[in-house]
């Protein structure tokens, strides 16, 4: 394998005319250290990263900085109280002309080890297969590892992938001496997952040292065809936490069924009056401030693979919501969807009671135009209009005693607003050729379906945003079982590659 790395290193000049060098100094890289990359990304898994928990975080960052420092990347840990710390690191480059920040974030969703299946979300393991595919844990081979192996554990894709595939990309363009034309800056947000809430007073208290041309956000899946995709926008975000009452405390159902309002089906309805089967929200006014997409954007949708058969086959269903809308058309409009559902119990915990009330947690994902305070303000009003009184906190008996429908809403105070880059952006433009050079034809989407904290940079940095995710689709993001496959991290190390050497 040494060899190997000599013999490109001494023809690869060889390589411009065959391809991107950056791409093919990455592939190399790889192909002679893919031990000590995923050692090193091992190391990374098994610290455990829920935002909440600050000690833990500080842990992480610690990590990573001295992962950035080894590399000469010039790092700090920005601290604000409350916060785990906002990772920034910075190459200066002589001569460039243009500044490109890579975003990531190192925080991950909650776990619930119970759900996973034979290993632990913080022991990261590696198998020979997708897990649901009967695919076993296998011991790390000292060498090569095969294509379709996965490594199970949390954020192995969502997100600590491409600050791992970043840093491997660095290495490879170095050994290779494969300059940097472009200044880069790295962010890595330590609470996405949390929804990014100190993320704006981050940018704001930086807002000189963050500037770049444009930033790119390392984060999602490539699309189902297991294409690259490139990504222009990001849905919005915000929600709710309902919960409506009936009696003070539970009533057996047999003395006091048909006589006390039951919180559970008042719930089911009043969710029920908020979207139609094919998921159209019914709202009043929902859809007023959508700004429609381009010609451009909607070229590219149509461009996309149709793969409406195959997901259903592969997820169970026989039917999709949309009105006959494929699904990249369904991610580009605004969405209310009902999260979870509680009240009393079920199952083995199923009891004869009238519950005290019911609680749901409604999220809605935005799309550019919308404001999420605004849209916010709509669904209280649509709750109004169905006879209820809106509480803050939990409702007093003079409270009770006075309004036969009650609801208290919480959590409205979070969200953040859609945004969307154009297409034809001469820096957009240059993202896609490079992805391009790194894995051929790609994907082009005006809007991803998930949401990312891509607001606060549009608004306070005015840069445009890019999303170039480099996860497989079916990674189990935000759930157990969380998984990279191992191709997909080789991959992404060269699309990685050919963003760092834009020019």
């Amino acid at each position: 394998m040494r060899m190997l790395f000599l013999l490109v290193l001494a023809n690869i000049a060889a390589f411009s005319d065959q391809g991107n060098v950056a791409v093919q100094a990455a592939r190399i890289w790889r192909l002679t250290n893919e031990r000590p990359i995923i050692d090193q990304y091992f190391q990374l898994l098994a610290m455990p990263n829920a935002a909440s928990n600050l000690e833990d975080m500080r842990r992480n960052a610690e990590a990573i900085r001295k992962m950035m420092d080894a590399r000469r990347i010039r790092t700090e840990l920005i601290q604000l109280d409350g916060a785990p710390p906002l990772i920034f690191g910075e190459i200066a480059t002589p001569g460039a002309t243009q500044t490109i920040v890579f975003y990531a974030h190192y925080d991950g969703q909650p776990v619930d080890a119970s759900q996973w299946t034979g290993s632990k979300p913080f022991e990261p393991v590696l198998r020979d297969g997708p897990v649901e595919s009967g695919g076993k844990i296998i011991p790390l081979p000292a060498e090569k590892f095969q294509p379709e192996w996965r490594i199970y554990g949390r954020s192995t894709s969502d997100d600590k992938a491409p600050i791992i595939g970043l840093l491997a990309a660095l290495d490879g363009l170095r050994a290779a001496n494969v300059p940097l034309r472009s200044n880069i800056k790295f962010v890595f947000d330590g609470e996405e997952e949390a929804g990014s809430p100190h993320l704006s007073s981050f940018i704001r208290g930086m807002q000189g040292r963050l500037a770049g041309d444009v930033w790119i956000f390392c984060d999602g899946p490539v699309h189902q065809t297991r294409r690259q995709q490139v990504v222009f926008g990001v849905r919005g975000s915000t929600g709710l936490q309902l919960t409506v009452y009936g009696p003070k405390k539970e009533l057996h159902s047999g003395h006091y069924g048909n006589w006390a309002p039951n919180p559970a089906l008042m719930l089911a309805r009043l969710v029920a009056s908020m979207r139609d089967d094919d998921g159209k929200v019914l709202i009043p006014g929902f859809y007023d401030d959508v700004e429609p997409l381009s010609e451009a954007e909607k070229q590219a949708l149509a461009a996309v693979p149709n793969l409406e058969a195959q997901l259903k086959q592969e997820l169970g269903l026989a039917r999709s919501e949309g009105a006959g809308k494929r699904l990249e058309e369904t991610i580009n409009l605004p969405a209310l969807n009902i999260q979870g559902l509680a009240s009393a119990g079920v199952g083995a915990q199923s009891r004869n009671v009238i519950p005290a009330s019911a609680s749901a947690s409604i999220g809605i994902r935005l799309v550019k135009g919308m404001d999420h305070r605004r849209t916010v303000e709509k669904v209280i009003e649509h709750i109004r209009k169905q006879g209820y009184h809106i509480v803050d906190r939990e409702p007093d008996d003079a409270t009770r005693a006075r309004y036969p429908k009650i609801c208290r809403i919480g959590g409205r105070e979070g969200g953040y607003n859609a945004v969307r880059a154009p297409m034809d952006l001469p820096v957009a433009k240059k993202i896609v050729e490079a992805v391009k050079s790194a894995r051929g034809e790609v994907i082009l989407m005006p809007t991803l379906g998930g949401s990312l904290p891509v607001a606060p940079i549009a608004d306070v940095m005015k840069a445009p945003v890019v999303i170039v995710p480099i996860a497989n689709h079916d990674n189990n993001q935000h759930a157990h079982n969380e998984n990279i496959r191992i191709q997909n991290l080789w991959d992404g190390i060269e699309t990685l590659a050919a963003l760092l050497a834009i020019g």
